[in-house]
This record gives structure tokens, sequence and C-alpha cells, in this order.
């Protein structure tokens, strides 16, 4: 297990880095990106940070009219009697030294469009709490809700709650998140006036800020909910006509012995690490929900960036997205050896 571990956490790196090198430079195929701002000087600044970590290059040259550049530049910066033309380096060159800045000053560039001239990292610090409390919280509801009613609708096959409970499921599971949020946002706020309609802002009161997290959460909540109740059912159901729950029957215990010590035990073992997997995709489908309900995560900034376009912003955000999902890839692998001592990850035969 120790080297298997080993062996998938560098692994793991090794796909961070394939991806976030095919994003940059495909990002950074697209136009380029001018720095949005009024003050010529706050323009002028970043741009020579831009200089400084090898993105840009500068021209000096004095303010006359006949002079002209002989390649359009990025951006011109009249200041006093001097002009500056700063021009865009190669992106072989970018990507070498944007590869440096990270590992020598875990730098990963400033903001053009988002907060102009502000750290990339220092912007995804302040929207990742609301995606990551938002999430989490939609975690812990679905799960022992889906569990439940999959261990409801499991002991209860094919009698009218079973049925009750899958068909439900069945007509549920297929509507997306954000049309459950777009309904209950018409509803719970405009109708019925018991919700607010967006995400509260910091100078509203606790409890404005504790209903803001309903809507969200819900909607999150609802397709893995079902999910998690029909995958339980199925595991239940399948556990529960095997030979050696038959046989623990025939020993002397009750069906309810049964049932725990060994029904559930062994139904929970694929399900457990299904929970992983089920996180991230709701932290990926947390984007379209965050843009509706005005949440300012990094779901609402990753599309934020993408359209201002914000490249810098843009490319820590899809760090975040690749880390998180490989390892919670990782995590899933792994949980499988510890929750079933039979499985032994890489093991030689």
């Amino acid at each position: 297990m120790l080297k298997y571990s080993i062996k998938r956490v560098i692994l793991a790196f090794v796909t961070a880095f394939i991806i976030l090198t095919l994003t940059f430079f495909l990002v950074k195929s697209l136009p380029s990106s001018k720095v949005i701002a009024t003050d010529k000087n706050v323009i002028y600044a970043f741009y020579m940070n831009q200089v400084k970590l090898g993105y840009c290059t500068v021209i000096e040259h004095p303010a006359v009219e006949e002079w002209v550049p002989t390649v359009t530049p990025l951006d011109r910066v009249i200041i006093g009697r001097t002009e500056y033309f700063f021009y865009t380096t190669p992106i072989i060159k970018q990507y070498f030294s944007w590869i440096g800045n990270i590992v020598t000053k875990w730098d990963w560039g400033t903001s053009t469009k988002v907060e102009p001239g502000a750290s990339a990292i220092f912007i995804i610090a302040q929207q990742l709490p609301p995606t990551v409390s938002v999430n989490v919280i939609s975690v812990i509801v679905s799960v022992p809700l889906g569990i439940g009613l999959g261990i409801l609708a499991g002991l209860k096959k094919n009698t009218w709650v079973d049925h009750l409970i899958s068909t439900l499921v069945m007509v549920f599971i297929s509507i997306p998140s954000f049309v459950v949020i777009t309904f209950m946002i018409q509803w719970f706020s405009y109708q019925l006036q018991w919700l607010p309609p967006a995400w509260a802002r910091p100078d509203e009161t606790i409890s404005k800020k504790i209903l803001a997290y309903f809507i969200p959460v819900m909607s999150l909540s609802f397709g893995s909910v079902c999910g998690y109740t029909r995958f339980v059912r199925a595991e239940l159901c399948e556990v529960m006509s095997s030979e050696y729950l038959l046989l623990a029957r025939t020993k002397g215990l009750t069906k309810n012995q049964a049932i725990v010590r060994h029904a559930l035990r062994n139904a929970f073992v694929p399900i457990l690490p299904s929970i992983l997997a089920e996180f991230i995709g709701v932290f990926g489908g947390s984007m379209i929900l965050e843009s509706l309900y005005d949440i300012p995560g990094i779901g609402r900034l990753y599309i934020t960036a993408l359209n201002a376009p914000d490249y810098n912003v843009l490319m820590v955000d899809m760090a975040i997205f690749t880390t998180v999902g490989l390892l919670a890839g990782i995590v899933t692998d792994l949980s499988y050896g510890f929750i079933d001592p039979r499985i032994r990850m890489g093991e030689k035969r």
C-alpha cells in the first residue's frame, strides 16, 4: 500500500503538471489581455511587474509624434516625457518564467481584469471559503439523507415504499441543479419570501447569512441525495440476496442482526469511496449555481475570469480544480484498501 500510494502521488503530480502545461499554452494562445485601470501609474506598475516576471519586455522612448514602433505593442503608457511600449514575450519564454516564478516565489501572476494589479493567489484565497463551505455543508446534508433513503428502499424491496422512493429518485435525478436553484429562488424567495434571493453580503446579519445557505445547499444536495439513494439500494439488494447472508441466518442470527453485522458493512465498501467522488461532482457543478445565486466563490470567479478574460486568475482557478480532482481520486483509490482488508492496491501476485 505504501509503494502504491507513493506511485499514485507521483502520478498525480505528473498529471497536474501536464494538464496545467496544456492549459497554459492554450490560454496564452488567445488574444493578449490588457489591464483595465484608469490610473496610468497603476497600469505602468502592473506592466513593469510583468516585465520583472518575464511575461513582457519594455522599450522606453521620448514621447515624440514621429517615432512609430515597427511591432504593435501590447500597451503603451505615457508618463511625463517618456513613452513605455510593452510587448509580450514569446509563449515558450513565458512558460519557463511562469514555472520558475511558481517554484521559486509561489507567484502565479497578477490580475488584469478582476482586480487589476492584485495577486491571483490573493484573489483566489478571498473567494475560496464560500465555495468550500457551501460544498462541505451540501455533502454533510446529502450523505445521511441519501444513505438513509437507500437503506429504507433496500430493506423494503418490492414494496410500495421501495416503488415510491425509486420512482421519485428516477424523476428528480434527471433535473439539473441549475434548474432546481432557479425554481427554489422563484418559489421560496420571490413568491413565499422565506429565503433571500441572493448570497448575503458581509455587512448583513448572522440570521440572513445562515438563511442564505439554504437554497444553494439544497440545490447541490438534490442530485446527490438521489444518487446515493439509488446506489445504496442497489448495493444493499445485492448483498441481501447473497449466499453468505443466508448462511448467517441459518446459523441463528435474526434478520436485524444479519443486516447490521453483514449486509450493511459489506454494502458500504463501495459506498464510502463514492462519497469522495460525489464531492468532486458537486464541487465542479457549483460554478453555475454560484453565478445564479451571486455567491462570491471560485466557481463564479472561474466564469468571470474566463469572460473577462483574466488569464492569470483563470490559471490559478484551474489549478485548484485540477488538484482537488486528482487528490480525491487518490483518496478514493486508497480508501478501498483501508475499508476492505481483502483489497490490497499495487500488490504483485
